[in-house]
């Protein structure tokens, strides 16, 4: 069965999820007043209450894999640790290998 999402009071048709899933990178984002790009170095700082993966990746340092934007306009970080040996899936965009983060939870590095 195919998924039924209503918008407007209508279902999305195909095109309209492309639509969504073509949605671009952004080319850099500034974080803490530095301007960081696409496969820059940032340490991850979770933020407070933050859950209990993200809490055990503070600190870590991780690869800048891309900057997207979500539709209520927030600024996405993804990124892939530094250090994780299966970093090559991050890349390839495999869960549990990709983070997001939010700007103010990076710095940096």
């Amino acid at each position: 069965m195919e998924p039924c999402v209503v918008s407007a009071g209508y279902p999305m048709n195909e095109w309209e999820w492309q639509l969504l899933e073509d949605k671009p990178s952004l080319e850099s984002a500034l974080v803490r007043g530095v301007e960081i790009k696409r496969n820059d170095r940032v340490r991850l700082h979770p933020r407070p209450g933050a859950d209990m993966m993200d809490l055990a990746l503070a600190g870590k340092i991780a690869i800048v894999e891309s900057i997207e934007q979500d539709y209520e306009g927030q600024i996405q970080i993804a990124v892939v640790l530094e250090d994780d040996p299966g970093r090559d899936l991050g890349f390839l965009r495999q869960p549990g290998h990709r983070f997001f983060f939010h700007a103010e939870e990076l710095e940096p590095a």
